[in-house]
């Protein structure tokens, strides 16, 4: 049964990747997509090709990356509401883009990207850091967040003394958007995450172990130390490649892991990690087609979307859960 519903979320995964490639402004058709692929020259074809695959393969990666990040941090930190974003990288993310666009530096796309990528190291290395002295896992957490709180309060300083053009760019930075992936952002993506992900199936078993809490888990050889690392690198890693490219996308890290859980019935990684990437990229997805349609031509935040299509549904399937138990 879980198989069967595994290979039915991955398929509607991929139909939602072609219902995001042919829904938008423009509307096309599975023969202007095959014209487009196979080189036609015209404007439909040029916008299926550089702005509408690259966004909705780019919201697929991005999801299943922030997916597993949370699933990872949740099972680490025994926290349900453990998410990509509580060791501070989205804030840091958030940090060294004010730093760039409200110092007035300049706006470019990829001076974005790097300000946000910097921002994310200079926080995976703090916690790293933090990670590699202490051994309580609530102990990270509580610091994590205390970073976060930091990281704020600078970023806040900056708005203060900032000009309000500066502040208007940098608020359409925090919504979060997939729009501006490009080609060579999308090589960057799928290898870094193809990669991550491997590293996290690896991981199935310790996750598993740690379940039943660190004594348990060392008693079964896992190096605690060791997953420590490893868990919170990798989760770090994956939050920030995706917010240094798309903004912060809320929600997604947070809940798709809850609603795997709910599906499956399960707390076996080795079902989890594969589903919940599954899912965490078919749920962006459908967002970002929400976001971009729902009231065109205007485009809503993808983390507007995210949120208000999430959560009521966490909060229902919980209360069912809680209902039949």
């Amino acid at each position: 049964m879980k198989s069967i519903i595994f290979f039915a979320m991955l398929t509607l995964s991929l139909v939602s990747v072609l219902v995001g490639i042919m829904v938008g402004s423009v509307d096309a058709s599975l023969t202007d997509l095959f014209e487009a692929i196979d080189g036609k020259d015209n404007i439909k074809g040029y916008i299926i090709l550089n702005v509408r695959v690259t966004r909705t393969v780019g919201a697929y990666i991005g999801g299943a990356a922030l997916a597993l990040s949370g699933l990872m941090l949740q099972t680490y930190f025994r926290n349900p509401l453990a998410g990509p974003y509580v060791l501070g990288i989205s804030s840091a993310a958030s940090l060294g883009v004010a730093l760039y666009i409200l110092a007035g530096i300049g706006w470019s796309y990829y001076g974005l990207v790097g300000a946000a990528m910097a921002g994310s190291m200079i926080a995976i290395l703090f916690v790293l850091a933090l990670a590699s002295r202490v051994r309580s896992a609530v102990t990270l957490l509580i610091a994590g967040l205390m970073f976060g709180y930091v990281f704020g309060a600078v970023e806040k300083i900056l708005i203060t003394f900032a000009e309000s053009r500066q502040v208007h760019e940098f608020v359409l930075w925090t919504f979060g958007t997939f729009s501006g992936i490009t080609w060579d952002d999308l090589k960057v993506l799928a290898v870094l995450v193809s990669v991550s992900g491997a590293v996290s199936a690896a991981l199935a078993k310790p996750l598993n172990a740690m379940l039943l809490g660190e004594e348990y888990a060392r008693s079964m050889g896992v190096d605690i130390r060791a997953v420590r690392m490893v868990v919170v690198t990798l989760s770090s890693f994956l939050a920030a490649v995706v917010t240094a490219f798309a903004g912060i996308v809320a929600f997604i890290g947070l809940a798709v892991p809850h609603i795997t859980r709910l599906v499956f019935r399960t707390s076996d990684h080795r079902i989890l990690i594969p589903s919940v990437a599954v899912l965490g990229a078919l749920v962006t997805v459908v967002c970002d087609i929400i976001s971009r349609t729902v009231a065109a031509p205007v485009e809503l935040p993808i983390s507007v979307v995210t949120s208000l299509f999430g959560a009521p549904i966490v909060v229902f399937l919980i209360l069912k859960r809680r209902r039949i138990g």
